[in-house]
């Protein structure tokens, strides 16, 4: 049989597949030494140059798990650019609030609204008062209390709704953790 010299897409290079040519597609190797698996994850290989590491994906664990991101730098050096990232990224921190789509009071989420409900607490309450309904109601609905079949589930709701309310004013800073 003789060789094919013509190409299928009739002269229209436009018409072929990405990733349809005929040659072999070069995979760029892992840069860690004897490892033969696919480079695919860059990684940088000093801090603010162009020049990257290519590695697999273990690799690129371990070289993550090692980066030390003030390597080289003063103490004031680095210290100056931690504060210049941290008022970078304060400015997304104020905006945080834009992110925030759901239902709810603009102070609460959906979930922390839901967990007001179920405490039986209304308005921006504190978190003394969180806790005092969360005990009163966990005393009242307890399944050792109270002998009826949905105690153990009321309960259950009120334990989840004071764990939601409790993150949310660690989130918030107003507990110490």
């Amino acid at each position: 049989m003789a060789k094919q010299t013509r190409s299928n897409d009739w002269g229209f290079p436009r018409w072929r597949a990405y990733g349809g040519e005929r040659a072999a597609t070069e995979v760029r190797l892992c840069d860690r030494h004897g490892c033969t698996e696919p480079g695919d994850r860059p990684a940088p290989k000093a801090p603010n140059k162009p020049e990257r590491w290519y590695f697999c994906e273990r690799h690129a664990s371990e070289y993550n798990r090692n980066w030390n991101y003030f390597e080289g730098l003063s103490a004031e050096d680095a210290a100056n650019r931690e504060a210049g990232e941290r008022r970078d990224a304060n400015g997304y921190q104020s905006a945080s609030h834009y992110g925030w789509g759901g239902p709810g009071d603009g102070t609460h989420s959906a979930d922390e609204m839901r967990a007001l409900e179920v405490l039986e607490l209304e308005g921006d309450p504190d978190f003394e008062e969180v806790k005092n309904a969360y005990r009163r109601l966990a005393k009242a609905n307890h399944p050792d209390v109270a002998k009826d079949a949905d105690a153990a589930i009321r309960f259950q709701a009120v334990q989840a709704a004071y764990e939601v309310l409790r993150r949310a004013d660690e989130r918030r800073g107003v507990l110490s953790p």
